[in-house]
């Protein structure tokens, strides 16, 4: 072999290895960019029992749902891991991607798994509460049912999962708030009867209550239940979303798309809406993050107007994209109301 060639050889080594450590080596980065919409008054697959079937992704039942038109889009932002050198760069280089260091995502104190877990449950805590705030909205009259049992609580083998409460300790109680607080009006040990219905049927029972434990007031008794309220006319509402959707932020437009279900009239007025934000039980309305990720998926999805948080409007109007609305709002009732104003050709509240 020649010294030339050889020479050569060593001078395409580290490119060699340089371009191989690009192309398979994982970097501490993450890419961040638009990410799906979801109609949430359109349908989606599920597997149920057996097969697979097409339901609305806002299922009522109890109640005929009325009509609904246009698109109410629930928007997300894409994350992207196990980035190559390459795979940063390109991202690094696209006027629509952001590459952060993947501590600000992935917590180096927290597993994956144990992330993806809290978005799980974040999400079911924002549809719950969007659940509550359009049946506030609506005026609906709620009671208080049983939504988990503790296997080891005093309620155990006494109350199921459906059960509506009635009573406690002889009191009236109308929903949630009210059991929370007949309960903790007792001591551990105390005897306390209850009353329920199942299945249409008026009954009682009665236990011991536990202490609170050790995070809770030693003082108060601990009945060992979840309990959350319902509708009283029997109206109930299942939200049908991707699984490998997680946070807080669909509150705002999941309570939006039950309103619209629960209500006559069309609220998008057949035009392609979409929006972000958390959503307290009062209809509070919430900042989130990626919202500029999450106003391109929209605009990039056929949206012409975004329902924007008010914590969120100065980081909206920066480089927006054209052709989008950006609908300032800091509550449901707001919300609503700027929806109708904005699709009957008017001026709602704008960012900026």
């Amino acid at each position: 072999m020649s010294r030339r060639l050889l020479t050569l050889l060593a001078a395409l080594v580290p490119a060699v290895l340089l371009l191989v450590l690009a192309t398979s080596a994982t970097v501490p980065l993450v890419a961040m960019g638009p990410g799906p919409t979801y109609d949430t008054l359109g349908e989606v697959e599920v597997e149920r029992g057996d097969g697979v079937e097409t339901v609305p992704v806002v299922e009522v039942s109890g109640r005929e749902a009325e009509e609904t038109s246009g698109a109410l889009r629930m928007t997300t932002v894409a994350v992207r891991d196990n980035l190559t050198l390459l795979d940063a760069m390109r991202f690094w280089l696209d006027p629509v991607q952001m590459v952060v260091p993947r501590d600000q995502v992935f917590p180096p104190e927290r597993s994956r798994d144990e992330v993806r877990e809290s978005n799980a449950a974040e999400m079911v805590g924002s549809e719950n509460s969007a659940e509550a705030a359009a049946y506030g909205y609506l005026g609906i009259p709620m009671q208080p049912r049983v939504e988990a049992v503790d296997p080891e609580g005093a309620a155990a083998d006494l109350l199921r999962e459906g059960d509506i409460l009635t009573s406690i300790g002889g009191e009236r109680v109308s929903d949630s708030t009210a059991v929370v607080e007949q309960v903790s009006a007792h001591r551990p040990g105390d005897e306390v009867r209850i009353g329920f219905t199942r299945d249409g049927r008026e009954e009682t029972t009665t236990t011991t209550l536990q202490p609170a434990g050790p995070d809770g007031d030693p003082d108060q008794g601990r009945l060992g239940i979840l309990v959350g309220d319902t509708p009283a006319d029997g109206t109930d509402v299942e939200i049908n979303i991707d699984p490998n959707v997680g946070g807080p932020s669909a509150g705002l437009v999941l309570a939006i798309a039950i309103v619209d279900k629960l209500s006559p009239g069309e609220l998008t007025g057949g035009a392609e809406v979409a929006g972000s934000g958390t959503i307290r039980v009062d209809g509070t309305v919430g900042p989130i993050g990626g919202i500029t990720h999450k106003i391109r998926a929209a605009r990039d999805a056929g949206a012409t107007e975004f329902l924007v948080p008010a914590g969120n409007c100065a980081e909206a109007v920066q480089d927006p994209p054209g052709g989008i609305r950006l609908i300032e709002v800091d509550t449901l009732r707001g919300a609503l109301e700027a929806l109708e104003e904005a699709v009957s050709g008017g001026e709602p509240p704008t960012c900026g």
